[in-house]
């Protein structure tokens, strides 16, 4: 591995500049990950958060070491009504529209769906979990290559700053997958944070460049308001709401 980088300046910077990128996806691939996994039965939930911090990590890293075909993603496939597309910005079209649907359906689900015994078809399988987590951070890990090209020539620099975001995830997942799942205001908080990336994901597959910076002031502002109002309600000692959940089917009641 070429170790040049550890005398120049210039790559520190993008080093920690990447570590702080690949955290915020990662907190963006936990608050996906918990509304996910929350369908399992109690005993996989932890194991399904840390597979799919792991998994989507490793595939991160994969795709580093893939960065020449990575870059051909950038070139224009074909053109409709005067707007050009690329590879990369079909996979944000696309996971854009993934992340709406699956944000809208739990939305929906969580307040207006059926409580009740769930039927065969509508059962949610661990493998189905992690590929849907894999889906959404192929979306995620295309862009953030992309980027981190931009930023340095070094992939070791790339890797590492993957590889303690891996290492920060698997440290603050749990904590942050319980304040979600434990907060129905918090659930429903981060539902809506998903449809918010989804359409930046939509406009950047589109050509319009959003300014991440907004976004994430937008959501940060939010979680402030939250965390007042949930002390508000901790003093006040007012109950939360109890959203739909998920029920065994009745076969796995029984006996």
């Amino acid at each position: 591995m070429d170790l040049q980088w550890l005398s120049d300046p210039a790559a520190w910077s993008a080093l920690a500049a990447l570590i702080t990128l690949e955290i915020v996806l990662g907190v963006d691939n936990v608050v996906f990950i918990s509304v996910l996994a929350a369908k399992l039965p109690e005993h996989e939930q932890d194991k399904a958060r840390r597979t799919g911090i792991i998994a989507a990590g490793g595939m991160r890293i994969l795709l580093l070491f893939a960065i020449g075909w990575i870059v051909t993603l950038k070139a224009e496939l074909f053109t409709v009504f005067g707007q050009g597309f690329s590879g990369k910005e079909l996979i944000l079209l696309a996971g854009g529209v993934f992340l709406i649907y699956k944000a809208t359906s739990e939305i929906h689900h969580k307040l207006e769906g059926e409580q009740g015994v769930g039927t065969e078809k509508e059962a949610v399988t661990f493998a189905a979990v992690i590929g849907q987590v894999m889906i959404l951070d192929l979306v995620f890990s295309v862009d953030s290559v992309i980027t981190a090209v931009g930023m340095t020539q070094y992939v070791a620099v790339m890797v590492i700053a993957v590889m303690t975001s891996i290492a920060v995830m698997l440290f603050a997942s749990a904590t942050i997958y319980r304040f979600v799942n434990d907060h129905p205001s918090v659930k429903m908080l981060a539902l809506a944070f998903l449809l918010l990336i989804g359409m930046m994901l939509i406009a950047e597959g589109m050509g319009q460049k959003v300014p991440k910076g907004y976004m994430y002031a937008a959501m940060s502002f939010s979680v402030l308001v939250e965390a007042l109002n949930l002390k508000s309600n901790r003093k006040k000692k007012i109950e939360p709401v109890h959203l739909h959940q998920k029920i065994e089917p009745e076969s796995d009641l029984v006996g």
